[in-house]
């Protein structure tokens, strides 16, 4: 009897034991839930297709993320958005990962006969752009405010809900002009021109990247970061058309 006892004893607690590698492989190779903006989709799937993303304007996840979307990870396009929920304690301290640039795009037609930012102003144009609120949105209007191109924010005849929409549409020739990422004109290069916005007028865009407190999984996440700011991780973002680090302004 007592040995019968001792082997379901043994039994169980292999059993158990068993159970504990299992459970353990599952949460090794249980992807991480990365929210990111859209503008990031192409080089984040290349960089490590094995996480789960979720790619949208950074102003519509920093909401979802309030709201208790279950992300690891928040990549945004603009520091506005990690920071303001770094300030309510909602994701841990958010870190600069790359830059970027703004480029104006006409269809490849350019029925609008477009060579320059500054035709945008003497032409009557369609113009496409993103939504205020969206990141590459307010970029966009900084370029049209800093080269004193506000008035044709009159010729907008859409504002949509991220970067790829309004590539999209100018690629269809929905529209005879759009303002997106330099990187976003790249996977779209057989559909679209692109033409080059003048240094002075460019923002200074920050994409950051953040540990979301609310995480499971944040040891795993944290390291995952570490590797994208890594001369690995940053050799991906230029091999997409992200551009180095900025510099801090003196």
């Amino acid at each position: 009897m007592r040995r019968r006892r001792a082997s379901l004893i043994a039994i169980v607690t292999i059993a158990s034991a068993l159970a504990s590698v299992a459970s353990a492989q599952t949460l090794r190779t249980d992807p991480l839930t990365i929210y990111a903006a859209a503008s990031l989709s192409e080089v984040l799937r290349g960089f490590d297709p094995a996480q789960g993303y979720s790619f949208a304007a950074s102003n519509t996840l920093e909401t979802q993320i309030r709201n208790g979307a279950p992300a690891d990870i928040f990549a945004s396009a603009a520091a506005l958005n990690t920071q303001r929920l770094f300030r309510e304690r909602l994701v841990e301290k958010p870190i600069t990962f790359t830059s970027n640039r703004l480029v104006l795009i006409v269809p490849k037609s350019n029925p609008a006969g477009i060579r320059s930012v500054y035709d945008l102003k003497r032409k009557p144009v369609k113009l496409v752009i993103a939504g205020r609120a969206v990141p590459v949105g307010t970029y966009t209007r900084t370029v049209l405010r800093k080269l004193g191109l506000t008035s044709a924010l009159s010729k907008v005849v859409s504002q949509e809900s991220d970067v790829k929409a309004v590539t999209g549409k100018v690629a269809l020739g929905q529209a005879d002009a759009g303002f997106v990422y330099a990187t976003d004109a790249r996977p779209a290069g057989d559909r679209v021109s692109v033409i080059r916005i003048p240094a002075k007028g460019q923002p200074r865009i920050r994409y950051e990247i953040a540990v979301v407190s609310g995480s499971s999984n944040k040891t795993r996440a944290r390291a995952w970061i570490k590797t994208l700011l890594s001369v690995r991780g940053q050799a991906a973002l230029k091999r997409y058309g992200f551009l180095p680090l900025p510099k801090a302004p003196s």
